[in-house]
């Protein structure tokens, strides 16, 4: 079996890339505008079940806060 390729990079950077990503124009706005972390935390927070996990999280870190806290206040 012998096989030839001879072209080893079909993307080479001589190569113009004249390809328009539509589906990730939103993220390629949001990097450009530095804003990257404000994108994630909204598209979270529109996800149910991202926002019901974010809920808890937050639950959890304070209720432990909150302890931890208490503890060295000598409540408990």
């Amino acid at each position: 079996m012998n096989s030839v390729m001879m072209n080893f990079d079909p993307e080479s950077p001589a190569t113009p890339v004249t390809r328009k990503w539509e589906g990730l124009s939103e993220i390629d706005q949001a990097i450009r505008n530095n804003r990257l972390m404000e994108y994630r935390i909204k598209k979270s927070w529109a996800d149910p079940w991202g926002r019901k996990l974010t809920i808890s999280g937050l639950i959890v870190i304070g209720a432990v806060f909150a302890f931890l806290a208490g503890a060295s206040f000598g409540l408990w």
